[in-house]
């Protein structure tokens, strides 16, 4: 996001998402003072509202702090809702752009984590992410004229 309209009941609930106005989306939106389209991530630069902007620490590789935004927010967030901690156990489905930050949080909120995948080399790679255990769990088969 990259900016909202900053006074109606949403924005002012920090919950600018929801904005009455709606939201700027930094892709495929439009800026509100120019009307200019937004690109996002293939933008040359970004002007956004100060309070859409966090800081990364000077000494945290870029490359090691970029899936924080999307991909880790997308999964901190339930693991934090449900207040996951010790004594807890998570199921993890799939290690791609999401499962590899679910598994990374789960572990060091101190949950029992378990991967869930079909294929056994992404739950070797899990359990080098910190995965306690690894259910394969094949897709199930399609077969036309049944259910």
């Amino acid at each position: 996001m990259g900016d909202s309209c900053r006074h109606c009941d949403a924005c002012e609930h920090d919950l600018e998402q929801y904005c009455a106005e709606g939201a700027t989306w930094t892709y495929n939106g439009r800026e509100r003072q120019s009307g200019a389209p937004t690109y996002g991530g293939y933008s040359d630069h970004v002007v956004v509202e100060q309070r859409f902007v966090v800081k990364v620490s000077d000494t945290l590789d870029l490359k090691a702090a970029a899936p924080l935004r999307c991909a880790g927010i997308t999964t901190w967030s339930p693991l934090r809702h449900w207040k996951v901690g010790p004594g807890q156990k998570v199921g993890v489905i799939g290690l791609g752009g999401l499962g590899h930050m679910g598994v990374k949080f789960a572990k060091a909120l101190g949950a029992h984590v378990v991967m869930i995948t079909p294929t056994p080399e992404k739950g070797a790679d899990a359990k080098r992410l910190g995965a306690d255990e690894v259910l394969l769990r094949l897709p199930a088969q399609h077969h036309p004229g049944r259910p």
